[in-house]
């Protein structure tokens, strides 16, 4: 069950989770299956926005409630305690999540892109990081980074999606989106050294899932203008890309093993994100 939903939802994670240890994979699928609730919650066409609320409304406090008769807040708490997660990592995620039950979402400034893409998906990538067993803070920081760059990615590629549903993360026109892909970029480059922190059996998968996810941003590009890109629909990135970006991670993964200062680079993104978000309260 946890499998299947990975694999119908989550291609590119699907296909990275091959090269995960299977208790590791039994752990980072129940998170997903967590996410994936919320994300469901809040985009699910049959119900209206205050039936969407009080779903998610009752959720999070069977959530805080630790209501156990919920077998995913179940997995989900047993997540937290084994690896010693922090609750205000989840709150963060939920107060992400919420932002998209308004009758409208408009971000216009960098700081609230940045927030919002933290909340719900560099939670995420923290909160894996603690499943990988990553104890360097520096390390953390990177996989907050890595989450952010694919939530900007799919930002970029939903911007039809969520029109449609009332939601504008970047405007509707292909410069903002060449620029939104610009900036995830930036964070994939600085997410790179802290994968070195990952122990090696579960390093590989990380490295592929941050490849093929980085590889959207290029098919996106590869629409040229907006009119093709209306057309294009949900941009995927096909299965001899994947093969062949499988093979690249090779590379960064030997690359990888000659990191010995993980120095981290990208402080003054996260002093944006330090004017709401207390990371290392997170961390």
């Amino acid at each position: 069950m946890k499998s299947n939903l990975l694999k119908k939802h989550a291609k590119s994670f699907f296909w990275a989770s091959f090269f995960l240890p299977s208790n590791t994979m039994v752990k980072c699928s129940s998170l997903y299956n967590f996410c994936r609730t919320l994300d469901d919650i809040v985009d699910d066409n049959n119900n209206n926005l205050s039936v969407k609320r009080e779903i998610f409304s009752k959720f999070k406090k069977d959530f805080e409630s630790k209501n156990i008769k919920n077998q995913v807040i179940k997995d989900m708490w047993s997540i937290i305690e084994s690896e010693s997660i922090s609750k205000k990592i989840v709150i963060d995620l939920f107060d992400g999540v919420q932002t998209d039950l308004n009758e409208k979402v408009v971000i216009d400034s960098k700081k609230d892109l940045l927030v919002y893409s933290y909340r719900v998906a560099g939670t995420v990538g923290l909160m894996m990081s603690k499943i990988l067993k990553v104890k360097n803070k520096e390390a953390l920081k990177g996989a907050i980074d890595l989450g952010i760059a694919m939530q900007l990615t799919n930002i970029a590629r939903d911007v039809c999606e969520d029109k449609a549903r009332n939601r504008q993360y970047v405007k509707h026109n292909f410069s903002s989106i060449q620029s939104i892909i610009d900036e995830s970029q930036a964070f994939y480059e600085k997410s790179f050294k802290s994968i070195s922190d990952i122990p090696l059996k579960s390093r590989f998968s990380v490295i592929v899932a941050r490849r093929i996810y980085r590889k959207i941003g290029d098919y996106i590009l590869k629409q040229n203008n907006i009119d093709n890109y209306n057309k294009a629909g949900k941009i995927y990135v096909p299965l001899f890309e994947k093969v062949i970006q499988t093979f690249l991670s090779i590379v960064d993964f030997i690359k990888l093993l000659f990191i010995k200062n993980l120095n981290y680079d990208n402080q003054l993104n996260h002093n944006i994100l330090e004017q709401e978000i207390n990371l290392n309260e997170r961390i």
